[in-house]
């Protein structure tokens, strides 16, 4: 029997005695693409924290094949992360090519060469990334994380500022990379056309997950769409009384 690729059960997380994420369970099988969709404040960022190992004062479990990452870090090796948007000095004379390298341990130039024509861009490995549009410079981004060949690729909004043209570039890689590389992806993003399209699986989070499965048994049932938007309206419009 295949282990899943990642199983999520009762996480729960709090701020300043605040819940931002509670009682939240599921899992992610191999070779999925799950697009994790909910508005802003829904805890999408802070889910990708602690499965990242970087937030863990969490309660609940997350493993990832079998593993609980509180009982070992060596998961962080099968797993590739692109932010919403990468940190970088843009005067820095550093090239994509060598952005690339540092997420390598072992150095591979062939290794470099097949990723950056997986992601469209060996054409630039020598340009400078400040150079780069925006677009482009996600797509360094995304052959950084597969440089040490991940099992897993996780995108907080990715796509966050990018034009159409390239943001449909970018989305054609990723269907590259789960269907040819066998890569599981998990996408969070504000597009449900996006996800609707990308991805097998659905998660809807709002604090509390309120869908899990199939794509299509999510967006094509009306009543569902419906409840989803209003509380997606509900949850946008107390952190407007909020500010």
């Amino acid at each position: 029997m295949q282990l899943n690729a990642i199983e999520i059960k009762n996480l729960t997380v709090d701020y300043d005695r605040i819940t931002v994420i509670d009682d939240v369970s599921f899992s992610v099988e191999q070779n999925d693409f799950l697009g994790i969709i909910g508005p802003n404040g829904a805890g999408k960022t802070t889910l990708f924290a602690c499965m990242l190992g970087i937030m863990q004062n969490y309660r609940g479990e997350i493993s990832f094949f079998g593993k609980d990452i509180r009982k070992s870090r060596k998961y962080l090796n099968e797993i590739g992360y692109v932010p919403q948007k990468p940190v970088f000095e843009k005067n820095f004379p550093v090239t994509v090519r060598e952005v690339v390298r540092m997420g390598m341990k072992n150095l591979n130039e062939a290794r470099i060469d097949d990723i950056l024509k997986q992601v469209w861009i060996h054409e630039l490995d020598h340009r400078i990334i400040g150079e780069l549009s925006g677009g482009q410079q996600q797509r360094v981004f995304i052959a950084k994380a597969l440089a040490d060949n991940p099992k897993i690729l996780i995108l907080d909004e990715p796509v966050t500022g990018i034009d159409q043209q390239s943001t449909e570039i970018f989305y054609s890689i990723l269907t590259e990379l789960n269907k040819k590389q066998n890569i599981t992806i998990i996408l969070s993003s504000h597009d449900l056309d996006a996800v609707n399209h990308l991805a097998n699986k659905v998660a809807c989070l709002n604090k509390t997950l309120f869908f899990h499965g199939i794509s299509d048994e999510f967006f094509k049932n009306d009543q569902l769409l419906k409840q989803y938007s209003e509380s997606s309206m509900q949850q946008h419009m107390h952190h407007r009384d909020e500010k």
